[in-house]
């Protein structure tokens, strides 16, 4: 399966600091990416792969089936890769998949962005009470996901590049800055978004299903 990826690439970017505008000299390359398998592995017993590590060091990519289910769940992490501004590589099927981004996006994204923000938040405090140490990058990268998902309920875009608040995300995560107030005030905005958003209830299923159909039908191309 090593080369599984690299041929079959339909969009790969760079995400985690480098793509939100927090990385330092010694950060490394995350890169995610979505292939789409030929339509015919599908006729068969064995199914393609739905993801795949590697090959390269700190790379994991989506089929586009899996991919369009976890982003249709609002998954943030999932929906990053069609915002972040940092492409690697991207095809006629990569080009059309993020043209429909926006039809992934619905009210959900208050509950995913939310919960996993809190679940950041538990895990601060729960290791902080165990053993008296702040996990300070964890609670950098909970006020990073309370911003982007006020950001996409108020917008319809996914908040990547957070450039403009380098500096105070990164003094909470070196500890010179504390956090618990913004916190709070980042709970509470995200709630005032997910009560004024625009989004609607449901992602665009039909606009989904025609992306994907469209890929599955240039996959049965011969070679």
């Amino acid at each position: 399966m090593t080369s599984f990826v690299p041929e079959h690439t339909i969009l790969s970017v760079v995400v985690g600091s480098r793509a939100y505008g927090l990385d330092g000299p010694a950060s490394d390359h995350d890169r995610r990416g979505v292939f789409a398998a030929p339509t015919r592995l599908f006729w068969r017993l064995d199914k393609p792969p739905t993801h795949l590590d590697g090959p390269r060091d700190e790379e994991f990519s989506w089929e586009i089936e899996r991919f369009c289910t976890l982003a249709a769940q609002a998954n943030p992490t999932v929906l990053e890769v069609l915002w972040s501004p940092l492409i690697e590589t991207i095809t006629e099927d990569g080009r059309a998949l993020r043209d429909a981004r926006r039809a992934f996006l619905s009210r959900r994204v208050a509950e995913t962005y939310g919960n996993y923000a809190r679940d950041q938040l538990a895990r601060v405090e729960a290791r902080r009470a165990r053993t008296g140490v702040t996990n300070h990058k964890q609670a950098m990268h909970m006020c990073r996901l309370l911003l982007a998902g006020a950001h996409v309920l108020r917008t319809g875009d996914i908040l990547v590049d957070v450039t403009p608040l380098r500096d105070r995300l990164l003094a909470i995560k070196d500890g010179s800055s504390p956090f618990e107030a913004w916190a709070a005030e980042l709970l509470a905005d995200l709630a005032v978004a997910a009560a004024e958003t625009r989004l609607p209830d449901q992602p665009d299923r039909p606009a989904i299903d025609r992306v994907l159909i469209g890929v599955r039908e240039r996959g049965l191309a011969p070679g």
